[in-house]
């Protein structure tokens, strides 16, 4: 068998794939980029769970040169770890709880509906260029205090950022990748300047004044955190938004009970996440061999710990092929476990609730006009390019 999560042939149905990594290869080994792949439940739960083994600190992707692991003067907090991590994680998760970000559920609303407003005046609505891309995108500049005339040029950072094949020579240099990320991380380190001058209402405002254990946040973490925000937040609820628009398209029965029922929408983005994750995996590097189905996994070893395969695990659920809305929720691993768990992942819930209340509510009958749909070409990110749709019927209120 060959796999690689740079195949462009994958992107367009990754779970029969992943179904035979499980039955045949549980650790399996690519040869030419030289990386493991653990894709049962069991297997990635428990790696995820030994952060002191799999370490996150050498990079989260495979097939990209030693030094991808990120930049040495701007700590990302998902490639931190030990205390370095948990320091800077008790720093900024209050700002993430479930309480706090509760509060933003009426601006979230809010720009949910002008979006919807905005796209059924299109004469060719596209639910991702107006609806699924700008939501989060929005949501979290204003969180973070970014102007609205910046929006645009944050957005096109992210996907020059996020959506790269390094499996190609050429690819792997400052024009795909590096650079966006340089310029990214130097506008937000001015943003930072200028509310160091002059505070606002935002997240940034309030970092920059908090003091924890005697000290604050230096200009790099903060750099770093504001980077992993603007990448994150509008990444995966993009395409958790956008892959979920297509599920409710194929599954016309399942979009119907939602419609019947917008109470069933919260525990619904529970299955959206397990059946069809934004986040196919993300890459550990071994700290000590490790033996795992009759193979050993040397120490200094890159391991792509595949999410999505293990949400599909028949370990794991029951049915895991059968899309079902009322699914009782399960420990998925969409937003990884452990100490890395997302800290974004109650912002992501909620953008995604809001978002399918109001678009069920207001463009119930939507249907997809372009098939296949193209699929974004990036290793872990599982999304959607555009996504034409006929509105159909338009509900009023």
């Amino acid at each position: 068998m060959e796999f690689s999560p740079y195949d462009p042939n994958l992107h367009r149905d990754p779970y029969p794939v992943y179904r035979e990594l499980r039955e045949k290869h549980p650790a399996f080994h690519n040869e030419g980029l030289d990386f493991y792949v653990l894709s049962r439940y069991p297997d990635v739960a428990a790696a995820l769970r030994l952060p002191e083994t799999f370490v996150s600190g050498k990079g989260l992707a495979v097939g990209l040169p030693a030094r991808e692991a990120g930049s040495e003067s701007v700590p990302l907090l998902n490639v931190l770890d030990g205390d370095e991590h948990h320091s800077l994680r008790r720093f900024v998760r209050e700002g993430f709880s479930p309480r706090s970000i509760a509060i933003l559920e009426p601006l979230i609303r809010n720009v949910a509906r002008e979006l919807i407003d905005d796209l059924c005046q299109q004469d060719v609505p596209d639910l991702v260029r107006h609806f699924s891309n700008p939501l989060p995108t929005i949501v979290i500049s204003e969180l973070l205090g970014v102007p609205i005339t910046d929006r645009e040029r944050i957005k096109d950072w992210s996907n020059a950022i996020m959506r790269f094949d390094p499996t190609t020579p050429g690819n792997i240099d400052p024009r795909a990748g590096v650079g966006p990320a340089f310029e990214l991380a130097e506008y937000f380190g001015a943003v930072i300047e200028e509310r160091r001058v002059e505070p606002r209402d935002d997240l940034i405002s309030r970092l920059l004044q908090r003091r924890m254990a005697g000290r604050q946040l230096t200009k790099a973490e903060l750099v770093g955190f504001g980077f992993l925000l603007l990448i994150g937040g509008h990444e995966t609820t993009t395409n958790l938004i956008s892959n979920t628009v297509i599920l409710l398209d194929d599954h016309p029965s399942e979009r119907r009970r939602l419609i019947d029922d917008p109470a069933l929408i919260g525990n619904a983005v529970e299955e959206f996440l397990r059946f069809d994750a934004p986040v196919q995996g993300l890459a550990r590097t071994t700290s000590r061999a490790v033996s795992i189905h009759g193979r050993t996994i040397p120490a200094e070893s890159k391991v792509l710990l595949l999410f999505a395969s293990a949400n599909r695990d028949d370990r794991f659920v029951d049915e895991p092929d059968r899309f079902d809305v009322g699914r009782k929720s399960t420990a998925h691993l969409s937003f990884g476990l452990g100490s890395h768990f997302c800290l974004g992942a109650a912002l992501a819930r909620l953008e995604a609730r809001i978002a399918f209340e109001e678009l069920l509510k207001h463009i119930p009958d939507y249907r997809l006009t372009q098939r296949p749909v193209q699929r974004v070409k990036s290793g872990p990110i599982r999304g959607a390019v555009r996504l034409p749709i006929d509105l159909g019927r338009v509900a009023s209120g």
